[in-house]
């Protein structure tokens, strides 16, 4: 009797343990138990059974594990694969403005040579003979930016070139702002063969592009700007291209918003947009006015000439 109620009692376990795992797993799970034979282990098989069934979630659960972990390991390897990407091309783009900038200082035609020497001595008179301001300041001429672009304009005329002081004078638009900016420019007409050819002249080029928040990669590629620039309208355009590609690099590196003065058609603006020439040697004081002649005044609608309406009125005058 006791061997058949074991018996009885493991068939009904496996029953019940084979009708949980219908229900958790589906489909039909065979157990044997061999209780006639052994029924004394028959509960120490039953749990077993459980230790197995545990270790298979554990397995599973494991290697869900290992499974995430390689994805996230994968991930942190596209990341530091597309960060040494962009790294390189970074070092690619700076690499390869250095060079453009470069090559484009270095070349210098005969006419720009020539005007880029009287330029360097007209500047170093102004600074030694400490011409006074026209403008009215208490300072020298070569502390006015207006005074000092006047002299060396003056200068450049006296040595036999047709220079004037240039003034650009763009109105605003949706995406340009503004703006009014005054340099120097020669128009040589010495090569019949080339006609005119206009060389501009900045005389605070590097200040031009400097930025406040700039990264080291920007700053050194302004650094390598004269502070003084004398070239042709080409040479001038290409360097302007070159700065403003490396602003918005740099302002995108940094993740800032890249000012409209600092573009591309601003900078173009400055120096290549239409200009007013002013060959003039001479400078007016800036608290200078001329007196205008005083209008004669009006007579109002309600004023009534008495003496024409009434010719026979007489006038008393009163002591």
């Amino acid at each position: 009797m006791g061997g058949t109620g074991s018996a009885t009692t493991a068939t009904g376990i496996a029953a019940r343990i084979q009708a949980s795992r219908r229900r958790r797993y589906g489909g039909s799970i065979n157990l044997e138990f061999r209780c006639s034979e052994q029924p004394e282990s028959s509960s120490s098989d039953v749990e077993f059974d459980f230790l197995d069934e545990g270790e298979v979630h554990l397995a599973k659960s494991s290697s869900s594990d290992e499974c995430s972990q390689d994805v996230m390991t994968f991930e942190e390897d596209e990341e530091e694969r597309d960060d040494n990407g962009n790294a390189e091309e970074n070092r690619s783009f700076w690499d390869n403005q250095h060079q453009l900038l470069q090559s484009t200082l270095c070349r210098s035609s005969s006419v720009e040579s020539r005007i880029r020497n009287l330029t360097k001595e007209a500047l170093k008179e102004i600074q030694t003979s400490e011409t006074a301001c026209g403008c009215g300041k208490q300072i020298i001429a070569a502390c006015c930016r207006k005074c000092l672009m006047r002299e060396v304009s003056t200068r450049l005329q006296n040595a036999g070139y047709n220079s004037a002081v240039c003034k650009t004078k763009w109105r605003s638009s949706p995406d340009l702002p503004s703006g009014e900016h005054n340099f120097v420019d020669v128009i040589d007409s010495s090569s019949s063969k080339k006609g005119n050819v206009r060389v501009i002249i900045e005389l605070n080029f590097r200040g031009e592009f400097e930025m406040a928040r700039a990264n080291e990669d920007y700053n050194r590629l302004v650094r390598r700007l004269p502070e003084v620039f004398v070239g042709k309208a080409e040479r001038l355009t290409n360097l302007i291209k070159i700065l403003c590609m490396a602003g918005k690099k740099c302002m995108k590196e940094k993740r800032m918003h890249m000012g409209p003065w600092r573009k591309h058609r601003y900078m173009q603006a400055k120096w290549l947009g239409p200009c007013e020439r002013n060959t003039s040697t001479t400078c007016l004081s800036m608290g200078y006015s001329e007196k205008m002649p005083r209008p004669k005044p009006r007579a109002s609608m309600l004023t009534v000439d008495l003496l024409e309406k009434l010719p026979n009125l007489h006038v008393v005058e009163v002591v």
